[in-house]
């Protein structure tokens, strides 16, 4: 069984952790951030589980809210699968730390919590296509870049856990593509999510935010907007806009086909939550500056 944990990261529905049954003790893909970790505790508890029990934990990406409190599972006893490119920062995270407190400022320790080190015993570089089995469940690693250069999308069966490559979608609504600095590669995330599609899933858990079965509507839509977002910057980028100037424009355009799907103000500040939009832009601006000085 797949259970779903909201971490209640300032809203429901932002981000999850997922937990799968084995004939060997649970599963967790996806731990979310160290500060939503009082949550994935009670998450765990409210399913039968303590922290310790978690022998196994595989993480999409690096990132804050999909892996910031691996490392607090670590301390209480779990190994951690991560992508190679990932590996060493989990090792010794000072530097992506204070690279992201850089961002975040006094914000950082309340929005994401503390990061410590995950010793190299408890810390699995994992490959393209390595598959681990844990008791009657086998998880196979897809390396699906484009989000980020350090992202894996797992397949358990007939599902896939996407973590951000598969998009943020909240109760079936819009599915809108998470677009930070500094790793976006739009052709690299096309052809992650062509990967994706030739494992023929029925199923995909997103961390922002749970299961999608359409498998087909969901990429297109993702592939769609992603495109859509990075020729809506294009220009923009070409006349020399900073983020700053683009941001309330780039808001207004990201929130229109949830206007137009009729969502209210609540689910607003749900995908809003998990995906913002200032982060996009970042994001979308960097691709295309990349793009440029490559030729």
């Amino acid at each position: 069984m797949i259970h779903t944990i909201d971490l209640h990261f300032q809203t429901s529905h932002s981000i999850a952790s997922y937990v799968i049954d084995t004939t060997v003790g649970p599963v967790m893909v996806e731990t979310g951030p160290h500060s939503a970790y009082k949550n994935l505790v009670a998450g765990l508890e409210s399913i039968g589980y303590q922290p310790g029990d978690i022998k196994h934990v595989f993480l999409s990406h690096i990132h804050f809210d999909h892996a910031g409190a691996a490392w607090a599972l670590a301390k209480a006893g779990a190994t951690v699968y991560v992508h190679p490119r990932g590996w060493k920062h989990l090792l010794n995270p000072e530097r992506l730390y204070n690279s992201a407190r850089m961002i975040y400022g006094d914000q950082m320790e309340t929005l994401w919590g503390l990061m410590e080190n995950i010793p190299e015993s408890q810390l699995i570089s994992v490959e393209d296509g390595q598959s681990f089995t844990v008791g009657d469940k086998t998880f196979a690693a897809w390396h699906t870049p484009g989000h980020a250069s350090h992202h894996i999308a797992w397949q358990l069966e007939d599902a896939v856990f996407t973590g951000d490559v598969g998009g943020a979608r909240i109760n079936n609504g819009p599915n809108l593509p998470p677009c930070p600095p500094p790793d976006i590669d739009i052709e690299a995330w096309d052809h992650s999510i062509d990967r994706i599609l030739a494992l023929k899933p029925k199923r995909l858990f997103l961390t922002h935010f749970g299961e999608a079965t359409d498998i087909e509507p969901h990429f297109a839509e993702l592939r769609q907007v992603l495109h859509d977002w990075a020729h809506w910057i294009k220009p923009h980028y070409e006349a020399g806009k900073s983020a700053e100037e683009l941001i309330p424009g780039f808001q207004e355009f990201a929130a229109k086909p949830l206007y137009d799907a009729g969502l209210n103000k609540q689910e607003i500040k749900e995908y809003f939550t998990a995906n913002p939009p200032w982060m996009s832009v970042a994001g979308l601006l960097r691709y295309w500056k990349k793009k440029e000085e490559r030729g």
